[in-house]
């Protein structure tokens, strides 16, 4: 039997979405060939980008609103330098709510000035920062918006007249919001669209073009939009199970259908965790992610048994981030609420006999 993936990332996948996959990497469209040895430039590849990336705006509901969305690789670390690069002239404005939103900040700083606009550092980003005022000068504001070592969640989005981008990197596809008020999104694919090996970027064109330096091709948006995401040979495989992973989404029901789900997914761990003595709650509740539970145990010295419980019971991938310890649980789109159910059991089940 499947295990219960809680794995943060690479995610869990549909079983559907691997089937497929595991198909096309032995036979591509009856082709009598592996879809990792034609080709990126055959025809039936070329369909694949193009249904991925057509996907990922219907989805996002950003269709004919000039943005473009593109596949490229070096992961959400890569777009930390990237978007600086492309869009930071004198001044940017960061928002500071984890490891990934500070390194974000170091890799804008190589770039120009860079005003922090608020920090939960103080409490080891177990909160959302709230109140701040973005400098109206700037040349962009980036956020995170969701955390996934520690747990937090933008539940809104501050308003500001300028350039907006965000990192979508583990929460993307997972909720309703209107997509049309950021610039640029960038979201690596293995948190919750596919496996290792891509990164999606949807941009509006007309943010582009607008710095004084020289930027390598490699490195610049406008080469991939021109080239159709083709620049260079794309990651075939993490592409086309984006892919299929997306056309799964639309085929439920699009993003409204499955934050229904993830809401309910998320509501039955929290109330497990507030009822039971036995587990605590790390974040504060208004800024819980829905995506990404953390939490410990009240008795550390129940966290042999605990461990044995629930590897016992078929879970994986429950161990907190290694700078952080305690349990994280990931409930990506796919991970049934079945799974969270058998998490569930095994709390309650601690707590019966201990």
């Amino acid at each position: 039997m499947k295990k219960h993936n809680f794995s943060a990332g690479p995610c869990i996948l549909p079983q559907e979405v691997l089937q497929k996959a595991s198909e096309a990497v032995i036979n591509f469209n009856n082709s009598n060939l592996s879809l990792i040895e034609i080709s990126h430039r055959s025809d039936d590849f070329v369909a694949v980008m193009e249904n991925a990336r057509s996907l990922v705006l219907e989805l996002l509901g950003l269709q004919n609103k000039g943005y473009q969305a593109l596949f490229l690789q070096g992961g959400a670390s890569m777009q930390f330098l990237m978007v600086a690069y492309n869009l930071l002239n004198k001044k940017a404005a960061y928002l500071n709510t984890g490891t990934w939103s500070s390194k974000a900040i170091k890799e804008a700083k190589i770039f120009g000035d860079i005003v922090e606009v608020a920090s939960s550092e103080d409490k080891n980003f177990t909160y959302i920062p709230k109140g701040y005022t973005i400098p109206a000068d700037s040349d962009y504001f980036h956020c995170t918006s969701n955390n996934t070592i520690y747990g937090t969640q933008l539940k809104e989005f501050p308003s500001f007249n300028g350039t907006t981008v965000c990192d979508m990197s583990s929460d993307i596809f997972s909720r309703q919001l209107d997509f049309s008020k950021f610039d640029l999104i960038y979201a690596g694919a293995q948190k919750n669209m596919g496996p290792a090996g891509t990164t999606l970027v949807v941009v509006k064109e007309s943010i582009l073009g607008n710095v004084n330096r020289v930027i390598p091709s490699m490195l610049k948006y406008k080469t991939h939009i021109e080239k159709d995401s083709m620049f260079n040979t794309p990651p075939v495989f993490a592409v086309y199970t984006s892919m299929l992973t997306l056309q799964w989404l639309k085929k439920l029901g699009g993003i409204s259908f499955i934050e229904g789900v993830n809401n309910k997914k998320a509501a039955l761990l929290y109330t497990e965790i507030d009822r039971n003595s036995l587990f605590s709650g790390v974040v504060e509740k208004d800024d819980r992610s829905i995506m990404n539970a953390t939490f410990t145990l009240t008795n550390e010295s129940l966290k042999s048994k605990f461990d044995a419980m629930w590897k016992e019971a078929g879970i994986n991938g429950l161990n907190g981030h290694r700078s952080v310890g305690g349990y994280r649980a990931s409930m990506y789109n796919a991970l049934p609420l079945y799974s969270v159910q058998a998490l569930v059991d095994v709390m309650q089940e601690l707590e019966r006999i201990s």
